[in-house]
């Protein structure tokens, strides 16, 4: 995921916390078209809006990890 912070790929919320030196902040809602999100299997970058719709990749299939969406809150604002 690319931090809307600090613009960098991270694993993770903990992984960005461990590295940078900065808190994370999440993507503003009029900011989900940004490409944010980054398939670990063939590289694909997802907009934001387009990572929420699905639960695979749409260029190749292989599934995201359904845990993530329980993370969602440090990453996205609803507002």
């Amino acid at each position: 995921m690319r931090f809307a912070c600090c613009d960098r790929y991270f694993p993770c919320h903990l992984c960005h916390f461990e590295c940078a030196e900065h808190s994370a902040q999440q993507w503003p809602r009029e900011q989900w078209n940004q490409k944010a999100i980054l398939c670990g299997h063939c590289w694909t970058e997802l907009t934001i809006e387009a990572y929420l719709g699905v639960s695979a990749c749409p260029d190749c299939a292989a599934p995201f990890n359904p845990r993530c969406a329980a993370h969602a809150d440090f990453y996205f604002s609803s507002q």
